[in-house]
């Protein structure tokens, strides 16, 4: 009995095949595969009306956000719906110590005043195509650097072929580890508007404490509008654009929801790894988790302490303190979610299973013999340079801006090696722009002290044998006073300073002086020589080791999933996500976290009121909110029995990128905004939590009430299509 058990949920944390209610994330090509189960579930749609070429359907209401987050129209004007957090680099980029919207909010109260940002966009998906035949049939015999060289001709031959003479742009991606191939056709949008944002107070509700919690009674939306050509192309920025018309645009349903309701989200899911091996869990808790918690514990304190003391610091770093908290306390959940669920342990048993599958056969023993010891092997090899990995990324790319900043420097360098005025004068152009965009979300005195930060936390944390000479010699001149070190870099260095770096473009005389003349300020600015050295001695001794296994992994992690196919080859399997579209189904529910604890699946403003502490900035309340409140005055938000309700939650499955993606329920109506998963069910991206993981959203009535009673903003609300059944 113990063994059976022990198989059927095995299967539920490796193979990613069993069409459950909850589980899964679907290609909408294929949702005909899932859609019987879905109408037993109250589905009242066709799938054709989820997705569709040549007709509207709700595929067309969903875009990508930025590349970074999911979006969803909601008016035939253009008008588009997202999460607080996905516009929160356009509200800051507008914001300024005089005029903060981060604080104090933003409604344009017409299309006039709507605000443009020059590096937002949004990606609408025209078609998706099952390319695997022409992919595998040509490369199943190749294997290695061979494999990949053809698999990549082939891909960029389909991408070409697909938008030939057209403003689309194509992507192939890989499903499975290797073994299938999608083609998507996309159509980008370049003028996006910020059009309406509530004050943090409610968009970030809770703010750190509340992240990733149940219960929540927190606003995370935004509206943006897209505009289009006058002929309804895609075109940048201009007074001549005009709003975009979607070929489908959501509902917003005041209904709400009950216990069990269908619900169902369409989005652009970011990266899953359900098909990780105990190895990877275990690398995973024992090495990369916890240095990407320590790491960025510390950027946050030292991030945190600039910005309390400065308004204009705060605006200038409150995304990148944003992001980094959110994943920062993401890691702490995973690890905990992962050791309570066993998660390895389970793993460990779907691999026994495996491993029993193959030696039944000849033939399997020969072709997927050597997958688990592979494994065993290619982990193995990589486990003394993980930590290694982390920190460059985690502390220095991700850390001292002038890394980064470094490392796009080389196209310059290199551009310099071709003697020619014109790409050289090009380039620096380029360079000059992205640097003035890169300062404005930069402070040099915390700059300087996140650098300091980075390297005591390296001196201590880095074997000795894999310390980087650069920072050996500087702990020695220095004695060990990171700060001391820090205050002589950022004193000389021309890429610390905007003003500095824009004089140093200015040294154009480098026709007519010998080439290392010219680029030698550059390499002995003490900045650019850390990165140079630092990254060039990672490359040169880290990365060298670490390539070859990650090819090992490529290929084994391919056989893999083959195998696990082969080995249930009744079961109807889903893909990693891949920031591909997915719809994913399920319910309205409630939930049981704990012994003893039970959680209902909506909150309401009641619960707001009484998280309120005017003393703490997460849950200060704004005054007219508490004026409606004590009046009651919900307007027709509120549902049968006078209550307003902020947030609730399914069971659908989701993950970062689907971030502002619609909820939605069996009429095709929008009944809330997706902004987050529940602390208990973190683990959900490597096992799915079956009986608790849960999709926490933004009540589309609470959304209206801030829009109209809130902000006054009634203009919008006039553009929706607003629907009751009674």
């Amino acid at each position: 009995m113990k063994n059976l058990v022990l198989f059927v949920f095995s299967l539920t944390i490796i193979c990613p095949s069993i069409s459950k209610a909850d589980e899964g994330m679907w290609l909408p090509m294929l949702i005909d595969r899932n859609y019987s189960e879905m109408k037993k579930m109250g589905l009242k749609l066709t799938p054709e009306e989820i997705y569709s070429v040549n007709n509207s359907s709700l595929k067309d209401a969903v875009v990508s956000f930025g590349g970074f987050c999911t979006g969803e129209m909601i008016s035939s004007e253009g008008l588009l719906l997202t999460n607080h957090h996905c516009g929160f680099d356009a509200i800051r980029t507008h914001s300024t110590t005089s005029n903060d919207y981060l604080t104090n909010g933003f409604w344009a109260m017409s299309k006039d005043e709507e605000k443009p940002n020059a590096d937002l966009s949004v990606t609408y998906l025209v078609r998706m195509e099952d390319v695997s035949t022409n992919i595998l049939k040509e490369t199943d015999s190749l294997i290695g650097q061979e494999k990949s060289i053809k698999i990549n001709a082939l891909i960029e031959e389909i991408e070409a072929n697909a938008v030939a003479e057209s403003h689309y742009t194509a992507e192939v991606k890989s499903f499975f580890e290797g073994n299938a191939y999608y083609l998507f056709v996309y159509e980008t949008f370049l003028d996006v508007r910020l059009v309406g944002a509530p004050p943090s107070s409610i968009g970030k509700y809770g703010g750190d404490t509340d992240n990733w919690m149940w219960p929540r009674h927190t606003g995370d939306f935004a509206l943006f509008r897209v505009y289009c050509a006058p002929d309804g192309s895609p075109a940048v920025f201009s007074e001549e654009n005009i709003p975009y018309t979607p070929r489908h645009f959501l509902p917003i349903s005041l209904d709400g929801v009950e216990n069990g309701d269908f619900a169902m989200v369409l989005g652009y899911p970011g990266s899953t790894d359900r098909f990780l091996t105990s190895f990877g869990v275990q690398e995973a808790l024992d090495q990369v988790y916890p240095a990407r918690i320590m790491i960025r514990d510390k950027k946050l304190k030292i991030m945190k302490t600039s910005m309390d003391a400065s308004d204009e610091v705060r605006l200038k770093y409150a995304s990148k303190y944003a992001s980094t908290s959110n994943y920062w306390k993401y890691f702490i959940g995973q690890s905990k979610g992962l050791k309570r669920m066993r998660v390895y342990e389970q793993k460990q048993e779907t691999e026994s299973l495996f491993n029993a599958w193959v030696q039944e056969k000849e033939d399997r023993v020969e072709v997927y013999g050597n997958v688990l010891t592979g494994f065993n092997e290619a982990y193995e090899a990589k486990r003394g340079s993980n930590v290694a990995r982390e920190f460059l990324v985690e502390a220095f790319f991700q850390g001292p801006a002038f890394f980064y900043f470094s490392f796009l420097i080389n196209d310059y360098l290199s551009a310099l090696q071709t003697r020619d005025p014109k790409q050289i004068q090009k380039k620096k152009e380029e360079l000059a722009i992205m640097a003035i965009s890169h300062f404005s979300e930069y402070d040099f005195e915390t700059d300087k002290n996140l650098f300091a930060g980075m390297l005591d936390l390296y001196w201590t944390n880095m074997n000795d044998s894999q310390k980087a000479s650069v920072v050996k010699e500087a702990f020695l001149e220095y004695n060990g006073d990171w700060n001391a070190y820090a205050n002589d870099v950022y004193e000389k260095s021309v890429l610390v300073d905007l003003d500095r770096f824009l004089d140093y473009l200015e040294y154009d005389n480098y026709l007519f002086l010998p080439l290392k003349i010219h680029t030698r300020k550059l390499q002995q600015d003490p900045a650019y020589a850390f990165f140079a050295s630092y990254y060039g001695e990672y490359v040169s001794t880290i990365a060298i080791h670490r390539r070859p296994v990650f090819s090992q992994l490529t290929s084994i992690n391919n056989l893999w999933v083959k195998g696990l196919q082969e080995q249930y080859p009744n079961k109807l399997w889903y893909p990693n996500a891949n920031f591909s579209m997915r719809v994913t189904f399920g319910s309205v529910g409630d939930y049981t976290p704990g012994d003893a604890m039970h959680y209902n699946y909506t909150t309401t403003i009641d619960g707001l009121f009484e998280k309120e502490d005017p003393k703490n900035e997460e849950f200060i309340v704004p005054q007219k909110l508490t004026t409606l409140y004590l009046n009651k005055d919900y307007g027709q938000y509120a549902d049968k029995n006078g209550q307003l309700h902020v947030n609730l939650i399914t069971n659908n499955d989701i993950t970062g990128g689907n971030s502002g993606s619609p909820l939605i329920n069996a009429n095709g109506e929008l009944i809330g905004c997706a902004f987050d998963g529940n602390w208990e069910a973190m683990s959900g991206d490597i096992a799915f939590e079956k009986n608790i993981q849960r999709t926490i959203s933004v009540d589309a009535r609470y959304i209206l009430f801030i829009i109209d009673k809130f902000a006054g903003a009634t203009h919008l609300i006039d553009e929706m299509k607003i629907v009751k059944s009674q």
